[in-house]
């Protein structure tokens, strides 16, 4: 199943990129519904490299819900959008029913200096699909409302 945002965030694109790039701004806007520490030795890095990237999930901060591999890939077109895929996996817990992954952000120039913000999930977990599904569109519309709280602060 697929959640989709499209937002125009207030701050220019060169912004909204590195902050999508940025760890600290995944956990902010994930917070305080889902939180996550990283399993790397040295902790989160500023900004995330390409490659794999192993975090622990916890609902409100308190209950586990697994591990999670962050398998990250950045392409830029040729018509300037650039994209940001996430193909990673549960590895533990509750976060291992899901059996296919794909998180697609993308950023492209809007008028005004602003950002054109696509953020799309592509989702399955086999019978549990559905109501997987109907917590991550939750989700996404609580990441909608930090990803425009926080724009500004990005300039």
């Amino acid at each position: 199943m697929r959640v989709l945002l499209k937002l125009v965030l207030d701050c220019p694109p060169d912004a909204a990129w590195a902050a999508i790039r940025s760890p600290g701004v995944f956990r902010a806007v994930s917070a305080p519904f889902t939180t996550f520490t990283s399993l790397a030795a040295h902790g989160f890095p500023e900004s995330w490299p390409e490659g794999d990237h192993y975090v622990m999930a916890r609902a409100f901060g308190v209950l586990p819900i697994g591990e999670q591999a962050i398998s990250l890939s950045y392409r830029e077109r040729s018509d300037g959008v650039r994209l940001m895929r996430d193909n990673g996996h549960g590895v533990s817990g509750a976060l291992a029913i899901v059996t296919r992954w794909q998180h697609t952000m993308a950023v492209a120039p809007a008028q005004g200096d602003r950002t054109l913000y696509r953020d799309q999930l592509l989702v399955s977990a086999g019978i549990a699909t559905l109501p997987l599904w109907l917590f991550y569109w939750s989700f996404w519309q609580w990441r909608a409302i930090q990803l425009r709280r926080l724009a500004p602060t990005w300039r």
